[in-house]
């Protein structure tokens, strides 16, 4: 396969940098690394050195420098390395941009380029199967819509490329005259226009004339003027004095009039007036959302001058777009990734990655089918595989397809190889898999939901989903706020409150979290058995636990004269050498009176830890007892300054530097003023709101779902449910879902207290929760055998269920049984 390359002489004149260093062997760049944990190729890397609020990667060069990379761009002379070729600029994302830029102005090809406020990455991967078979399209990876995923999108251009598709996203003023260089759309697509990502503009129509600036100078712009917003900015703008366009509308003249959408058992049939002749296409998909998805796609084959009998044909195909990845638990103690609904070779980079955070299992197994519509030949597509595998070190590849299968001798790691799913189904023992990780990557034709569904840990219907997107968005939402210097503790004690442990501790520690903490020492072997090398606290280390602690370097707090005279004792048991002490954390009572040296015990605790040699004080901390309620203000400042004074009276009786900490989630953004050397983010972490300056900014992270076992009649006058404390007094149509109190649905919410969604309605409950089951009503509700059953999410958020219940969310999470599958998904 030929790749586009660069010599170092044309990226200096491209950024307008200067070199601050020079390798004397010049070295031709084919990737662009903007992560130090992604680095597949060494040799032909150029890292560029990006600085955002929460990194900088000018900290991770001399990591990469020792793992084979001697191309840097960087804005730090600083960080400048000998014997490496090292750029200095002014703005390293800058730099980016004008790299990609002139990359993409080195291709006369047509280039879709689609914005709006939603239906950006559905339009793209629709278009993707609907041009495929006539284009080797590259398209952008995921929604890599940004400011960085733009040009790194754009990079991923080559000379077989014969169309491009990238989405751009935006979420403050100038961000889209930045992206328009880099796309340079010959086609544009305006989606919508809507509220979200709103916060940072005047007003809509300042949005929307944003957006815009990425069609200044395409050849046709497709979009609807259904959109107020949109239409009467572009007449206010002027833009339509300059460009083509192809409308499409419902309700007013365009080239593309929809006259009638017809939803018929899972199916919309759309008919259409175009060129004066009437025309229709039929998709399998029924909502709103992919109705106006599907007319954009239309409208785009339309002005690219497919022949509408040929645009049908493959309408009627269309396939749904996984929008995300899951994690889940398998068989025989292992752990599945599927990503089984595209592939090609920059989502499976993304997905490698993913199966990359996972420390539980030191083995890894690819299976992987043939990758379709890549414009390569397999020689070279499957060469590259096999290099990528190898380079993110998995262990083992099953092939499945006869494309693959044929480039088995391309593959040096173990491998198997079959020609059908069926035959690898029929003829691989499963049992073989046994405590490794596995990510299933398939073309949706190979239908690797049967190999997911094989390979997944049998369990009941109820589920509690993991969006680990929003555990990371919400992770840096509190990054932003805090000052550069200052660390993040994140806790993941009590089952990260009943999210999962290594699974969540895996995206933490790739995400660069400081420290996390576990409220016992078993949760903290389990965290190091599991891979995971960020330092942890443990919260409530017992009389047991000191040996474990330090066999496991983790980091008791400790509380008391006693805990401290036993982990003296153990230390000595333990033979610990002196150049590895203990390292401890200190808890201080400010006022809370829970766990905690007192003020006046201050004095007595510093002669202490003079005479134990082995013990390392790493931290002093207290904790809010009210940080939440402004009422408690006072009291709040009172415990900060105890804390300080406390601190610093400990700091002056030893010899290095200790961190000082108190602010938990909701303290962060109330008072920014103590976040001191570190902050622990707690049940904000998880997407529940606990301070008023958090509202709106934290995403939902879980959502606890069911399904419909039965639905059946009772007859007015009948009873439901144990002890018959419902009684019908008219007839009524219930449903039975799967979920009891043994997987944490509190008993509290029987018989009309409490409710469920079904289709997006309400649902009380009826009758008293049984252990395993409850029955809901559904006499209003359209409901059949199989829906999906919401007890909470991000729409239903698990606060209000908690205000039922006269309780707090911490309580809801980490009552949700284990027995409860936990599936992580990755968007």
């Amino acid at each position: 396969m030929y790749l586009h390359t660069y010599t170092l002489d044309q990226i200096l004149k491209i950024t307008g940098g200067e070199w601050v260093s020079r390798h004397p062997l010049e070295n031709s760049i084919q990737d662009i690394l903007i992560d130090s944990r992604r680095l597949i190729n060494a040799e032909n890397c150029l890292f560029i050195a990006l600085v955002t609020r929460k990194n900088d990667g000018h900290n991770y060069i001399r990591e990469l420098h020792q793992k084979g990379v001697n191309n840097f761009v960087i804005s730090d002379p600083e960080a400048a390395i000998e014997n490496t070729n090292c750029l200095l600029v002014n703005d390293t994302l800058n730099a980016l941009h004008k790299l990609t830029a002139a990359h993409r102005a080195s291709f006369e090809i047509p280039v879709i380029g689609i914005t709006g406020s939603n239906g950006k990455t559905i339009i793209k991967e629709w278009l993707f199967q609907l041009m495929s078979p006539d284009y080797t399209i590259t398209r952008s990876p995921k929604s890599y819509n940004s400011q960085i995923g733009v040009p790194l999108s754009v990079w991923q251009l080559q000379p077989e490329s014969e169309l491009g598709i990238f989405e751009a996203g935006i979420s403050e003023p100038d961000e889209m005259g930045k992206l328009q260089p880099i796309i340079q759309p010959t086609v544009g697509i305006f989606t919508n226009i809507g509220q979200a990502h709103s916060e940072n503009f005047i007003h809509i129509q300042q949005k929307v004339g944003e957006k815009l600036k990425l069609f200044t100078r395409v050849g046709t712009l497709i979009y609807t003027p259904d959109y107020y917003d949109i239409q009467e900015t572009m007449i206010k703008s002027g833009i339509l004095e300059n460009i083509e366009t192809f409308t499409w509308s419902r309700n007013q003249d365009a080239k593309l009039r929809i006259t009638d959408v017809k939803e018929e058992k899972g199916i919309s049939i759309l008919s259409a007036l175009y060129n004066s002749k009437n025309i229709s296409i039929t998709i399998p998909f029924t909502d709103g959302a992919s109705v106006e998805n599907a007319i954009h796609c239309w409208a785009t084959m339309l002005s690219f001058g497919y022949k509408n009998e040929h645009i049908a044909g493959r309408m009627a195909n269309l396939q749904p777009v996984a929008m995300r990845l899951e994690q889940k638990e398998g068989i025989n103690h292992c752990t599945i990734i599927n990503d089984s609904y595209n592939s090609d070779i920059n989502s499976l980079k993304i997905a490698l990655d993913f199966l990359n955070q996972q420390k539980q299992h030191k083995k890894k197994t690819v299976i992987l089918s043939d990758i379709l519509q890549t414009g390569l030949n397999d020689n070279d597509l499957y060469s590259e595989i096999a290099e990528l595998l190898e380079q993110k070190e998995v262990d083992r590849i099953i092939g499945i397809g006869p494309a693959i299968s044929k480039q088995s001798g391309r593959f040096s790691i173990d491998k198997l190889f079959f020609n059908s799913t069926q035959e690898f189904i029929s003829k691989y023992p499963f049992a073989e898999f046994q405590n490794e990780t596995i990510l299933l990557k398939g073309a949706r034709i190979f239908e690797f939901e049967q190999i997911s569904q094989a390979l997944q840990q049998k369990a009941h219907e109820t589920v509690l989903e993991i969006n680990l997107n929003a555990l990371v968005n919400n992770l840096n939402y509190f990054r932003k706020n805090i000052q550069p210097a200052t660390k993040i503790m994140a806790m993941v004690k009590a089952f990260s409150y009943g999210s999962g442990s290594f699974e969540i501790a895996n995206v933490l520690e790739f995400h660069h979290i400081d420290y996390l903490a576990v409220a016992y020492a078993d949760e903290g072997v389990e965290l190091r058995k599991a891979g995971i090398k960020t330092p942890i606290m443990v919260m409530n280390p017992d009389e047991q636990s000191f040996d474990a602690i330090i066999k496991h370097s983790l980091e008791p707090e400790i509380y008391n004269f006693r805990s401290l005279q036993l982990l003296d004792e153990a230390t000595r048991s333990n033979i610990i050498p002196d150049n590895k002490p203990v390292k401890v954390h200190l808890k201080l009572d400010t006022g809370m009176h829970r766990l905690g040296f007192t003020e006046g015990e201050i004095d007595k605790l510093i002669d202490n830890l003079k005479k134990i040699r082995l013990i390392y004080v790493q931290s002093v901390f207290s904790h809010l007892a009210s940080s939440e309620d402004p009422a408690d203000d006072d009291f709040s400042r009172l415990q900060i300054d105890r804390l300080q004074r406390m601190a610093e009276k400990i700091r002056a009786g030893t010899d290095h530097s200790i961190m000082m900490h108190i602010l938990n989630s909701a303290g962060i953004n109330r008072f920014p003023e103590a976040q001191f050397d570190m902050v622990r983010l707690g049940i904000s972490l998880y997407g529940i709101v606990n301070a008023a300056p958090d509202q709106g900014n934290l995403e939902n992270v879980s959502s606890l779902k069911s399904t419909i076992s039965q639905i059946k009649t009772v007859k007015a006058g009948d009873t439901i449910g144990y002890n018959r404390k419902w009684k019908a007094e008219n007839e009524m149509q219930i449903a039975i879902v799967p979920v009891g109190y043994a997987d944490g649905l509190n008993r509290k919410l029987s018989n009309g207290v409490g409710k469920v969604y079904i289709q997006g309605n309400p649902a009380i409950i009826v009758g008293n929760i049984c252990m395993d089951m409850c029955m809901v009503d559904v006499t209003h509700i359209e409901a059949n055998e199989g829906d999906d059953v919401i007890i909470f999410d991000k729409d239903h958020p698990i606060s209000e269920l908690a205000k039922t219940l006269n309780t707090i969310p911490y309580e809801v999470l980490t009552n949700i049984s284990r027995r409860v599958k936990r599936v992580y998904y990755h968007e």
